[in-house]
């Protein structure tokens, strides 16, 4: 199994090599980058790529290690005993298989995709250790070892929320996504929007990049964004003049509220603009 990339998915050399790495291993992959840097896609077109499914595990705040492994519903089990109901004689009426049990179980050699594990609680990452390591656990409810009829090519994903435990760490192949340069950009421009008008990428790119430079940005513009703005302004058609537009007034793009995603940073481009505008006015002076 080799990963070299998709038509829908520009990887860069060294992503293409730490996929490739990971799965000789037979560790996992965690990723890291800034978000809107397709660390989840990867694992969708990996998947794409190699031929296998895909199980998708996304984590939340609340999400707790023993949910990956499976769900005991007592209390379901319980009433239906007090009712009489049948299916209460079997405990594994109750029992919710989870994304690890699925992915263990699997017929074919999945990747699992463990989604920002970085937003759970500190200690879900160790919680994990043992079942990632062996490929097993254990059932207490049915006295069972669910072991892994083959071992998943596991990707997991982190938006550097939390840091993660060292031996976490140690037992992973990590690659950081470098935020694209000018070129990667155009590519993946190319791959979203075939036939897109050069000058327009052109000089939405040049408008993007500068933004990103803006000292004291609470939130850069992302991949993502770029795209979407890309998209918004191709569909209204907006003339590369607007784009080129130095007019300090103006100096927040056409469509910004694609790029742009909170007031801080609204507010920041707004008083670049009077700065911009009070130093415009100073050097014409009084007598213009």
């Amino acid at each position: 199994m080799r990963f070299e990339g998709t038509e829908n998915y520009v990887a860069t050399d060294d992503l293409r090599v730490a996929v490739n790495a990971a799965i000789q291993l037979e560790r996992p992959l965690l990723v890291k980058g800034e978000p809107g840097t397709g660390k989840t896609v990867l694992a969708i077109e990996v998947a794409k790529a190699l031929g296998v499914p895909l199980i998708e595990w996304h984590i939340k705040s609340t999400t707790k290690a023993q949910q990956g492994l499976y769900e005991y519903d007592a209390v379901s089990r319980l009433r239906d005993g007090q009712m009489g109901d049948e299916r209460a004689n079997d405990v594994r009426n109750y029992i919710k298989k989870g994304k690890l049990w699925e992915a263990f179980t699997s017929e074919e050699r999945p990747i699992l995709l463990i989604d920002e594990i970085d937003k759970a609680d500190i200690e879900f990452p160790n919680d994990l250790l043992q079942e990632l390591d062996r490929m097993e656990f254990y059932v207490y409810e049915t006295d069972e070892t669910v072991s892994a009829k083959q071992r998943p090519i596991v990707i997991i994903t982190s938006n550097n929320e939390k840091e993660l435990p060292d031996a976490f760490l140690r037992r992973c192949f990590f690659h950081f996504i470098k935020f694209p340069d000018e070129q990667t950009m155009r590519d993946i421009v190319d791959v979203h929007y075939p036939g897109v008008k050069q000058k327009l990428v052109k000089e939405a790119l040049t408008t993007f990049y500068s933004m990103r430079e803006v000292p004291g940005m609470k939130k850069k513009p992302s991949t993502s964004e770029l795209l979407d703005w890309l998209k918004l302004l191709m569909n209204e058609d907006v003339d590369l003049e607007t784009l080129r537009e130095q007019n300090p007034e103006k100096l927040t793009p056409p469509l910004h509220g694609a790029l742009l995603k909170n007031e801080q940073d609204v507010a920041l481009f707004e008083r670049l603009a009077f700065l911009a505008r009070r130093e415009g006015g100073a050097r014409r002076g009084p007598s213009e």
